[in-house]
């Protein structure tokens, strides 16, 4: 026992003196845990942000106050990067990706060069209008026509057909379904058509393609009545077969020998109605002569140098003048339209 811990009694004696802990209870709660961290910002993410590795994009974070934006034009939605896009951020790693998956999402292919940046259907009209001025200018040669009409009646050529018999004395011809072509010539040429027992009952509107043939077979149809011009321009016809209840169009007149044969009657030989002896139905002006249009039609063509209405104009027709004023205004209206679209488009 030191000094500091003895105490002098009354007596004079030292007494040890004893320190006992005092313990002091409270009612105060112990202090309340800490609060846990914040959780981190999670930035949204970007509009030009790249696919994750799993080749699906994340949905974007939608706007408030507005509809969410759309694809943006350019490469948007292509599976392409232009060389004008904006640089992308990369993707987020996910813990354990391989490495290949994480540049397949990194990088994509560059679009072709010949692609377009511009949504479709802008500065289209344009174009359009052009390609259509251009094909009502310019004519291209074709071939002959009577390809539509051969596929008016379904079937092959009858065998005891006129055509079909024509077709087999003649060479150089060839059969492809219900017609007969030359092939001596270019373009083909539509010699004969077999539109016998197809049950028509007015004839098809596209006869007036078979223009060109020679021989045409119309029996064994419930035809009533044959219209008068319904063979306008057929000046190369040379036979015809119509049921028997109908006349050779044009009247016998106009035709060098009309027979009957079974249900059928057969006009042969188109006369030149021109050289007949009666008065034409209209005489042709002054300037003008009479010229065959079909059996028992006739038309007038003016006589070189005039032309015009009724022949009255006199020396060529300004062919050149004509084209390039024509060409000229094609080319002006297609240049307008080309750049009001090409303002249009490039609007924003």
């Amino acid at each position: 026992m030191t000094q500091g811990e003895r105490q002098l009694c009354p007596h004079g004696h030292f007494q040890p003196v004893l320190h006992v802990p005092r313990v002091v209870m409270t009612s105060r709660s112990p202090p309340p845990p800490p609060p846990p961290p914040p959780p981190p910002a999670v930035p949204p993410w970007p509009r030009h942000a790249a696919l994750p590795h799993d080749g699906h994009r994340a949905p974007a974070a939608p706007h408030r106050g507005k509809p969410p934006p759309g694809p943006a034009r350019g490469a948007e939605g292509t599976g392409c990067r232009h060389s004008t896009d904006r640089p992308r951020p990369p993707p987020p790693v996910r813990a354990g990706a391989p490495h290949q998956a994480r540049q397949r999402a990194l990088s994509r292919p560059p679009c072709p060069t010949g692609r377009s940046r511009k949504s479709p259907g802008r500065g289209g009209g344009a174009e359009a209008m052009g390609a259509l001025l251009i094909l009502l200018l310019l004519q291209l040669p074709g071939t002959t026509g009577g390809a539509g009409v051969c596929g008016s009646c379904p079937g092959l050529m009858r065998n005891d057909s006129v055509v079909a018999q024509f077709c087999a004395s003649r060479p150089g011809t060839e059969s492809e379904g219900r017609c007969c072509w030359d092939q001596g010539v270019r373009p083909e040429r539509l010699l004969g058509l077999d539109l016998s027992d197809c049950s028509l009952q007015n004839l098809p509107p596209g006869l007036a393609e078979a223009s060109s043939a020679a021989v045409l077979d119309l029996t064994e149809n419930p035809l009533t009545t044959l219209p008068n011009g319904s063979f306008l321009g057929f000046t190369l016809l040379q036979l015809l077969a119509v049921p028997l209840p109908l006349e050779c169009p044009g009247g016998n007149s106009a035709w060098e020998e009309v027979t009957t044969s079974g249900s059928s009657r057969l006009c042969q030989g188109q006369r030149n109605s021109c050289n007949s002896s009666g008065e034409p139905a209209w005489p042709c002006p002054e300037n003008a002569a009479c010229a065959p249009d079909g059996p028992g039609l006739v038309q007038c063509l003016c006589n070189s140098p005039f032309h015009g209405y009724k022949c009255l104009r006199e020396g060529t027709f300004p062919l050149l003048l004509f084209c390039g004023v024509l060409g000229a205004t094609t080319l002006s209206l297609s240049l307008l339209l080309w750049g009001t679209q090409r303002r249009k488009a490039k609007a924003p």
